[in-house]
């Protein structure tokens, strides 16, 4: 998902005009925001800002690891006793793997469908359900 660095926009609002599904919004002469849920994530944006404030999530991995063990200590409270604190962590390990499993095969089918991105993809949901 792009993001925009606030500390190099500079508010232009290419980033905006470039948008094709308006995903991106700015108040006056302020720094563009993106909105995560309307973005398509087709990197217009990105190619299109002088500035280069529109930046990779990439990026951001750092981050998001720091908020998914925020998120396993702060349920971790709910476990006292040591081993059932090691019960959880391997269900978090679980947790975590299934999701690594989930991404490894949507990487997998997205790659296969380089020649016939619609029908390859379309086929790979049937083969799914």
């Amino acid at each position: 998902m792009p993001w925009i660095k606030q500390e190099m926009c500079t508010g232009c609002g290419i980033c905006v005009a470039e948008c094709p599904v308006d995903a991106i919004s700015q108040e006056g002469n302020d720094y563009a925001v993106i909105n995560e849920s309307e973005c398509i994530r087709c990197g217009q944006c990105h190619d299109a800002c002088p500035q280069e404030a529109v930046r990779h999530d990439g990026e951001r991995v750092p981050q998001e690891v720091a908020a998914n063990l925020q998120w396993v200590r702060k349920l971790l409270e709910h476990f006292q006793e040591p081993e059932k604190q090691v019960a959880f962590m391997q269900r978090m390990m679980r947790f975590f793997n299934k999701q690594k499993k989930v991404n490894e095969q949507t990487i997998d089918a997205i790659k296969a469908a380089q020649n016939d991105p619609v029908g390859s993809i379309d086929a790979a949901i049937r083969d799914l359900n």
